[in-house]
Order: structure tokens, then sequence, then C-alpha cells
């Protein structure tokens, strides 16, 4: 795990998970493109947090793959997580992932700090389980052009979600890609106001329209 700034007592964190490949045994390295990705969305996360009492960090994996079974980015962010908890104390966490790293952070939402999940263009494949996101929020955005990862299996694993978690929902970025390059303003705009109300949901408005979290068709924003 790398931090971006250490508050003197932080109250709350952010951690950021980056994408990867489906199989690969190669070692994970900041300036591999996915990783460097990820530098626009937490510097705006980071400037758009209400307070300034966040640790704000972001999960560096041993491999570049998820590997199977073996799920190595979960093992990562997991361990990334237990890291915080000793140097910061059990303060509440947000998770937000691109891609691979959506899954990770799915996979992750279970232990005991994260409050919530932020999955951007999540790879979440038919029948990923949702049952760890129960007493958890979670929010996917994914690009209406995508053609990487498939918004109707995102569309779907939040829909499962929804008879567990506090809330659910999902919203399809119009003419969004894969990369968040297309509009990539709006994506890192939306993402740290998003982050932000996952962190203090009285505090912070959200940004998404409240269709967002129907049980029918996810709205175009």
């Amino acid at each position: 795990m790398v931090l971006r700034g250490w508050p003197p007592r932080p109250r709350a964190a952010v951690l950021v998970l980056h994408g990867g490949q489906a199989d690969s045994e190669r070692p994970a390295r900041p300036w591999q493109l996915a990783a460097l990705r990820m530098d626009p969305i937490l510097r705006a996360v980071a400037a758009a947090l209400p307070h300034q009492d966040v640790l704000v960090g972001q999960v560096r994996y041993r491999l570049r793959g998820w590997n199977g079974m073996r799920a190595d980015p979960a093992r990562d962010a997991r361990r990334a997580l237990h890291d915080l908890a000793r140097l910061a104390g059990p303060v509440p966490t947000v998770l937000l992932g691109h891609s691979m790293g959506g899954r990770a952070a799915l996979r992750a939402a279970g232990h005991p700090q994260v409050r919530g999940v932020l999955a951007l263009a999540p790879w979440w494949p038919a029948g990923e389980p949702v049952e760890q996101v129960a007493g958890r929020r979670l929010v996917a955005l994914h690009g209406a052009r995508d053609r990487v990862t498939s918004p109707a299996a995102t569309a779907d694993c939040v829909h499962r979600a929804q008879g567990t978690a506090t809330r659910a929902g999902m919203a399809l970025v119009a003419d969004g890609d894969h990369a968040l390059l297309r509009r990539h303003r709006f994506w890192h705009r939306t993402a740290a106001a998003v982050v932000a109300h996952l962190l203090d949901p009285d505090g912070a408005p959200d940004p998404l329209p409240e269709e967002c979290y129907g049980t029918g068709a996810f709205p175009e924003i």
C-alpha cells in the first residue's frame, strides 16, 4: 500500500485499486498503464474530500493477474486493509476500484473496516459473489461504450447485491469507454463526489440520481 498523505489523526480512509489482467504471474509495477491511469482519479478524490483528516492510499499488487481461484489482487486488498488498521486504527474505509480492481474491491468488501465500494468499469463475471456487501454501500459506474468489461454483467451484480447491501446502485456513463478516457473529467469529478458521499452519506450529497438505485434498467448520466 502506498499512502498519499498522512493526516495526524485519520478519521476515515480511501483505498484505490487499479486494473490488471485475467492471468499474469508478472510483477505489478507502479509505472504500468493500469496503475498510472488511477493517478488523476486519486488526485481528484483527494481534492474533493470534505475533510482533511481522510487518509488516501493506493493498493500495490504483487502480481498483475487475477489468476483464477487464487484471486491475488483480492488478497492484496485485504492485506492492505489489515496494514491500514495496524497503522491508523479501525477507520471506516471506502474502496475505489477500476476494472480488475473493481473485482478485488468487491471481494474485499467484507472486511470490517469497509463502509462502501465504488467500482469503475468493473470486471464482474457472472455469479460474482455479493454476500460480503451486507451492511455496506455499493456503487458502480460503467461506460455505455465499454468493450472490455460488460455493463450488463455489472448491472446483474448490482441487482443481486440490492437484496444484501445497505444500498446498491449503478449508472451508465454516456459515451464512456473502459479506459475512462472519454469524458475523463466527468469520470474524475463523479468518482470523487461518490466517494465523498460514501464516506459521509449525511453530509455529502449523492451526485447520482435516485433512479440509479432502482430495480429496473439503470440510467445513463
